[in-house]
């Protein structure tokens, strides 16, 4: 009998597991021409299918190895899959089952593995068994693939996951220097991504995440010859897993680190790392754009608060991905995130043009929360909110709500900085009514209920704060600090100290170690008031330990950022404790701590105004007025130094009175609450010969004493 060539034993076996796949060229039993042979290969195909159907796998499998002239586990391989084609996948496992992947590996490993020869002809030799040697490889690796499949669809994810690592232990052994990116077959090759694709996936059904996160970093770093969309799929699942799976990853192992290379250190790098190399590869024209890439890596730069960083992958997206007006949103959320107030302004002025899109009511809403913190953009922000309720498109009961308290917010800052009483009244009555409207469509919005609170602890209306801060409270469950720290000004506010003391010892039990500096600063001053100078001593100490820690733990932190992030700042402890150790007229603590002070800020209105007071207690009036200027010109809307001028001079004699009473006035402008301005004032005016308006001074100040908190509201 006439034999084909051995190297084309079943090499032609198509991977597809259709019928045709059984008729390749095959050994013949006897002279016969070749389309005798394909038929007697198909005879064998129906022969085999017909027995399978039967159960007779034994039978069947014989018969293809008689037929096809394939091994043990080739013939299995192929029935195998053509029942799991049919869907009999229970019937697929029984035959996979029989398959010994081990045995396989050592017959392919020493063809596969071995270094090809430098001579054209045993080059050629080689490559022809390399080929066959491939095509059964991919055979039985396909059917350990099939089988982890079929185990899947069973809802045996353990199993499964075994059976997958098994397959790419198998190619790990058998091609020990990483799978070739040439002459390799291309259905291996396919079997080998699947592969590599499907673990992390089996292992996270199954439970098992450490093993998920191994395997993920397992693809990534071997050499599979993987396509880049197949690396595109992984990456994007392992950064999807690291910022949603809730499993806290161990640092990569040292094995798989490059000498100077970026290690990340947690979950949220990991993750930004890897949407980061998804986002270089669209740029190099690698894959195809995913918007999803950009939602993920949003939220995972806003996590860690680098909004700036997201800002530029935002700017680096080339032009027509996005539409221009919603590319402008996104960059002032950013900036308005990173504290770069002007740029996101900007960006939204630019939206809102009337011939962009005039009417959009996130981009009014959010110009309108840029304006109301600051005093002098407060008046466009009411313009913003204003365009933003007037709009007919907004029918939604939250985004009304929101837009009246922003106008709120808007309207109560600008009465700040009004030129007149009345025309300050006026806003403040607005403020609170579009606050009250705000409330009634959203009853439990708790930044709402706080800044009522605040607004009518400003107003001094403190019953109507504290039911405020009581129902901050109870909404968000006392998790936030803010809403104890009004709790505690409001009560201090109505004289009220032992109470406010208790509020604030059981927020320091509530609040985190290093979120208990505005709580500790608030303990000292209550200290202070209750005439405990020692014990408010205690507390600064301990403000002052706490923060010295932070600073030790994070490092520097430029000016402002303390304020920002709602953090005591260093400078403000020595602050507080000269002001505290001038009150006792310990001269020479008070000079030590505002050295201190000036040493971390050198040109600072409240240090100096500190300077002028203890100049003044020392009877040096001169260098008090020089000190209380110097402050003026570093801060020009200083409140504290234009009260401590105006004081001074009242005190120089007749001729200086109207200079004194200007200054008075202009920090009752600013600031219409301060009870020292308007005793100042009455001072000026008994002198004056004015007794009416004296006594209306005099009247106002003590009712601004029995309702003045222990410190501002304005940092809240």
């Amino acid at each position: 009998m006439a034999a084909a060539p051995e190297s084309d034993n079943g090499s032609e076996v198509g991977p597809t597991g259709d019928s045709g796949a059984f008729a390749s060229p095959v050994k013949a039993r006897e002279r016969a021409p070749e389309s005798e042979a394909g038929a007697s290969a198909a005879t064998a195909s129906e022969s085999s299918e017909t027995r399978v159907d039967d159960g007779n796998i034994q039978e069947a499998e014989s018969s293809l190895r008689e037929g096809l002239s394939l091994n043990y586990e080739e013939a299995r391989a192929l029935l195998g899959r053509l029942e799991y084609q049919r869907g009999n996948v229970e019937a697929a496992l029984r035959v996979f089952d029989g398959i010994d992947l081990q045995a396989a590996i050592q017959r392919f490993q020493p063809s596969l593995s071995e270094k090809p020869s430098s001579k054209r002809n045993n080059k050629l030799r080689s490559d022809s068994s390399n080929s066959g040697s491939q095509h059964a490889a991919s055979l039985v690796l396909e059917a350990i693939y099939l089988k982890a499949m079929s185990l899947q669809k069973l809802g045996k994810a353990i199993e499964a996951a075994q059976q997958c690592k098994s397959v790419l232990d198998a190619v790990e052994s058998i091609f020990q220097r990483g799978i070739p990116d040439v002459m390799v077959e291309q259905k291996l090759q396919e079997t080998v991504s699947k592969s590599v694709e499907l673990l992390p996936e089996l292992w996270k059904q199954a439970g098992a995440y450490q093993e998920a996160l191994a395997s993920y970093r397992r693809a990534l770093l071997s050499q599979w010859n993987l396509d880049d969309e197949c690396c595109t799929r992984i990456q994007k699942r392992f950064s999807v897993f690291l910022l949603y799976g809730g499993v806290e990853a161990s640092p990569p192992s040292l094995a798989s680190q490059t000498e100077g290379s970026f290690v990340p250190k947690n979950n949220l790098e990991e993750a930004i790392l890897l949407l980061m190399i998804l986002l270089k590869k669209w740029y190099l024209g690698k894959t195809h754009w995913d918007p999803s890439v950009m939602e993920h890596l949003t939220f995972a730069l806003s996590l860690c608060g680098q909004t700036s960083v997201l800002a530029k992958h935002f700017e680096e997206v080339l032009p027509g991905i996005y539409p221009r007006t919603e590319r402008w949103y996104s960059l002032a959320l950013c900036y308005s995130a990173a504290s770069d107030n002007e740029a996101a302004l900007n960006l939204l002025k630019k939206s809102l043009n009337k011939n962009e899109s005039p009417n959009d009511i996130n981009a009014l809403l959010l110009a309108a929360k840029i304006c109301s913190s600051d005093y002098y953009l407060a008046s466009e922000g009411v313009e913003y909110a204003k365009r933003a309720i007037t709009d007919d498109e907004l029918l939604d009961g939250h985004l009304r709500s929101v837009a009246l308290h922003l106008l709120g917010s808007c309207l109560a800052n600008k009465s700040k900085i009004a030129s007149s009483d009345h025309q300050r009244s006026l806003l403040q009555a607005e403020a609170l009514k579009s606050l009250g409207e705000a409330f009634s469509l959203d009853r439990h919005n708790p930044d709402l209920i706080f800044d009522m609170g605040v607004e009518y602890a400003e107003q001094r209306n403190m019953q109507a704060a504290l039911k405020c801060a009581k129902q901050f409270i109870d909404t968000t469950g006392g998790s936030v600090s803010k809403g104890w720290r009004l709790l505690s000004l409001v009560l201090s506010a109505q004289q009220r100290y032992s109470e406010a003391e208790v509020v604030t010892d059981a927020a320091l039990d509530e609040t985190a170690k290093w979120e208990q500096g505005p709580l500790l600063r608030i303990r000292a001053k209550l200290k202070a008031a209750q005439s405990l100078p020692m014990e408010a001593v205690e507390a600064y100490r301990a403000l002052l330990a706490l923060v010295q820690a932070q600073r030790k733990a994070y490092g520097s932190l430029k000016n402002g950022t303390e304020e920002r992030d709602n953090k005591v700042s260093e400078f403000e402890v020595w602050q507080g404790l000269a002001n505290l150790y001038a009150s006792l007229s310990y001269c020479r603590d008070a000079e030590i701590c505002l050295q201190k002070a000036k040493a971390l800020k050198t040109y600072s209105a409240t240090t100096l105004h500190a300077e002028g007071d203890m100049h003044e207690v020392g009877e040096q009036t001169q260098h008090a007025l020089a000190a209380y200027l110097n402050a003026l010109s570093t801060e020009v809307d200083h409140v504290p130094s234009k009260v401590s001028i105006g004081a001074l001079l009242s005190k120089q004699g007749p001729k200086y009175l109207p200079v004194a009473r200007s200054f008075l006035s202009d920090a009752l402008r600013l600031e219409p609450t301060n009870r020292m301005a308007w005793f100042y004032l009455g001072q000026v005016h008994k002198h004056d010969g004015r007794l009416a308006e004296a006594a209306d001074c005099f009247q106002a100040a003590s009712m601004l004493e029995e309702s003045e908190p222990v410190e501002s509201l304005r940092p809240l």
